[in-house]
């Protein structure tokens, strides 16, 4: 058996020839693909307005941004999650409030946040960790339930009238909650195309917004898209053609715009997404549940339930009795038969960044016992049914000498 990697991306003959068609047409900025993946994104999310990025972390920051949180604020979010959900907090000079998660899906702990929302609560982050949504519709009814608490700073902030929702959406486009896209659950969703993500444009993201009710979307587009570009008051596909090079700078913007040349890689990803690369996904997904159901001492994660259908992006296995020296003797005996694990995630308050700002893990016991337990198995397109049941199969021996 070949060596297994972990999470490549899909590089297939067409990928190849949209990119080459991309540097080709001598458009390699941000353009016509650009937009015309901008189109494609909102007709799969059933949202009217969505912008590219060049990261999902700098699609939150602009929202956060655009929000008007700034210094003395604060945001709640997860204390299970990547790094970037917090540092958009602290680049801002606002005080992320970590949460723990809960134990059964990973999500953020709905039934906790509600007492640590404070007068100078300005927004509340959920993670779709792996794929699977968080009940966002219920962090906007916890919203709604305390904007009593809300002093608003601002006019955006005085037309939503509550703390915003947004869910850090990285691993989740195309996941539903409530027969839907779970996007339409948030006020915005940010998600992420990063090189290992279900759908790559190298580096990359992307916004969605659903604010139409209080808000003129156009407007927020508009202002985002100029902020993406230095605070320009027009982009390059704006600028182009006779006398149309006259601009404006609106604000001390930043340079985070997505270029055509990977806008054409995400063109042909989202084109294949929903019926095929997310239709093999699951299939993976379910091989590994097929494979490890009646195996002693684990876990298994789940990408669907009552309300909620994720998009198979991890498939986190879980030791059932946490052992940080156990686990990582596991990843490191599947690395000697070729099969490449990972961990999802460090709890933010073990990272340097935040345990020296004063977070200890002694406030979140389950995140604790997670990344102690938690194991990624590889999921990724080009992954064959044959090479789940080797993974399985070596993790099945390996787990039992361990």
């Amino acid at each position: 058996m070949n060596k297994i990697p972990f999470s490549p991306p899909r590089i297939d003959q067409s990928i190849i020839d949209s990119v080459v068609s991309a540097l080709q047409s001598g458009w390699i900025t941000t353009g016509p693909k650009t937009k015309a993946l901008e189109k494609e994104i909102s007709s799969l999310t059933g949202t009217s307005n969505c912008l590219c990025v060049n990261s999902a972390t700098a699609g939150m920051e602009l929202i956060l941004r655009w929000f008007g949180i700034r210094a003395g604020d604060e945001v709640i979010i997860p204390a299970y999650t990547y790094c970037s959900t917090a540092n958009v907090v602290v680049h801002l000079g606002a005080t992320p409030v970590m949460v723990d998660v809960k134990e059964s899906d990973l999500c953020l702990a709905i039934d906790q946040v509600e007492e640590h929302i404070t007068e100078r609560t300005k927004a509340i982050i959920g993670v779709d960790l792996g794929g699977l949504p968080v009940r966002s519709d219920q962090l906007i009814e916890i919203a709604e339930a305390n904007k009593h608490q809300f002093k608003p700073e601002g006019i955006n902030q005085e037309k939503l009238g509550r703390m915003l929702v947004m869910t850090d959406a990285a691993h989740s486009i195309g996941a539903q909650l409530h027969q839907r896209a779970a996007v339409l659950a948030a006020d915005v969703s940010v998600y992420s195309f990063h090189a290992v993500k279900n759908l790559t444009t190298a580096e990359g993201g992307a916004i969605n917004l659903n604010l139409k009710d209080k808000f003129d979307e156009d407007e927020i587009y508009k202002y985002l898209n100029s902020m993406s570009l230095h605070g320009q008051s027009k982009d390059a596909l704006e600028k182009f053609g006779k006398g149309s090079w006259e601009y404006d700078v609106i604000d001390a913007g930043f340079k985070c715009n997505m270029p055509d040349v990977l806008a054409a890689i995400g063109l042909i990803e989202i084109g294949r997404y929903a019926n095929d690369t997310l239709v093999k996904r699951a299939k993976i997904y379910n091989r590994y549940i097929a494979n490890l159901k009646e195996i002693h001492g684990i876990n298994l994660p789940f990408m669907e339930d009552e309300d909620r259908i994720g998009s198979y992006h991890l498939f986190l296995l879980r030791l059932t009795v946490p052992n940080r020296e156990k686990r990582d003797l596991i990843i490191e005996r599947m690395a000697e038969e070729g099969i490449s694990l990972n961990v999802h995630y460090k709890p933010l308050p073990l990272l340097t960044a935040y345990s020296s700002r004063g977070y200890t893990m002694d406030n979140y016991p389950v995140s604790d016992k997670l990344f102690n337990s938690v194991i990624s198995l590889p999921v990724f397109y080009d992954l064959t049914l044959d090479q789940v049941d080797y993974v399985c199969e070596r993790l099945k021996v390996i787990l039992e000498e361990v």
